[in-house]
């Protein structure tokens, strides 16, 4: 902070003003430490990793897919199901396997409140990987949510 003293002729005022040239001289010079210093921190050491025998992860081939349709009916995979029976079919559909991915398909003009009613029934069930299915822009019947 810099004071500079304007002489009058009835006395010595003070004017306080913040001197903000040696702030921009800093913050350049950091910029140009900074913009060589980036190219130096990535790492470009030739490596031969070796091969590995570990089994890949199993990949389900056929995903559990839950449709909740816009008159609120239940599908597990292409079956309608009663509500009441949605954790017993799911169960079925994904062969007892509690870690198997379940995606959730839902109308768009179904109400929030029902989607997160069978996302609580599969987490009671056990099921917590549960995805939601959308589609992609350009794609879906209804493009309002832009």
């Amino acid at each position: 902070m810099s004071i500079r003293m304007v002489h009058n002729d009835d006395g010595l005022d003070e004017m306080h003003e913040i001197n903000v040239t040696p702030f921009i001289d800093v913050m350049l010079v950091l910029l140009i430490i900074f913009m060589v210093a980036a190219p130096l921190t990535t790492v470009d050491v030739p490596v031969d990793l070796p091969v590995s025998t570990a089994a890949p992860p199993p990949v389900h081939i056929d995903p559990v897919y839950i449709t909740l349709q816009s008159d609120l009916t239940v599908s597990v995979g292409e079956q309608k199901i009663p509500r009441a029976m949605l954790a017993q079919a799911v169960e079925a559909a994904a062969k007892g396997d509690r870690t198997a991915r379940i995606f959730l398909r839902a109308d768009h003009q179904v109400d929030y409140g029902h989607v997160v009613a069978l996302l609580n029934i599969l987490q009671r069930q056990g099921f917590l990987k549960v995805a939601l299915v959308g589609v992609e822009p350009g794609q879906g019947p209804d493009e309002t949510l832009k």
